[in-house]
């Protein structure tokens, strides 16, 4: 069998193929690697006595593209950006002190059930399910109420940046 590096060469425009077909339009390259790995992976395993090279590359690069998209959805239902970036310092936040910070600004904006949720979803790492149990509502509830506040948050911190 060929070098691996001429395979790739001859199969790249498929790889790019699979990532339009599923309508992929963020991370190419993160998305393209992973079609490379899936690929590489294909001519290790594939056995000539089998059938043709071609079809099971496909099917291979299809598959780890779905995956692929798979892991990137869970992990981005679970991670917002903005807990990452502003909110992760949220522990360490004095709430009582008056802050003049986009933060601070954007937490006096928050009525006084929004700031308890943010207190006990982000400073006292409560879960969603005793978050529900404090505010004697449903998770989905809960859920919907963070999305909410996170959403009012971004809006505030977005429009102090502006300024």
């Amino acid at each position: 069998m060929e070098k691996f590096e001429e395979v790739l060469a001859q199969y790249e425009p498929m790889i790019s193929a699979v990532i339009r077909k599923l309508h992929i339009y963020r991370d190419f390259e993160q998305y393209r690697q992973a079609g490379r790995v899936a690929l590489w992976q294909a001519w290790n395993r594939f056995d000539e006595d089998k059938g043709n090279f071609t079809p099971f590359a496909y099917r291979s690069i299809y598959g780890a593209l779905l995956d692929e998209m798979k892991r990137e959805n869970r992990f981005s239902s679970v991670n917002s950006p903005m807990e990452g970036d502003v909110l992760e310092g949220m522990g360490s936040y004095s709430f009582e002190v008056e802050d003049d910070s986009g933060l601070g600004e954007a937490i006096r904006a928050l009525t006084l059930e929004e700031r308890r949720l943010l207190i006990h979803l982000f400073a006292d790492h409560y879960s969603q399910a005793e978050c529900a149990a404090v505010f004697d509502i449903s998770v989905a509830g809960i859920k919907k109420r963070r999305e909410r506040l996170l959403r009012k948050l971004r809006e505030q911190l977005m429009a102090t940046q502006e300024e």
